[in-house]
């Protein structure tokens, strides 16, 4: 799997897969790509089980071969950032 193609792509079906699991009322279109989910309270810290889950499943990344720094998930940004660099070449 390859998921969505350009990093604005990633970002929109990223957020879209992020308002599926975000808090009641949370307004996850406004958050910088620099902004924590976690910490700005839109999600909670469960919620990044998730989020390593649907990126392997998106994106064919293997987070059990390639391992995962917990900061490459503190942010959007750094969220699109990890799937550029471990997403397999199509």
């Amino acid at each position: 799997m390859s998921g969505p193609g350009s990093r604005a792509e990633r970002s929109r079906a990223l957020l879209a897969f992020l308002r599926t699991i975000q808090k009641p009322g949370a307004p996850i279109d406004e958050v910088a790509e620099d902004v924590s989910p976690v910490e700005a309270g839109l999600i909670d810290s469960l919620a990044v089980l998730e989020i390593v889950s649907h990126l392997e499943a998106t994106y064919g990344l293997d987070f059990a071969e390639s391992g995962i720094d917990a900061g490459d998930l503190t942010s959007i940004g750094g969220i699109l950032d990890l799937v550029d660099r471990l997403q397999p070449a199509s």
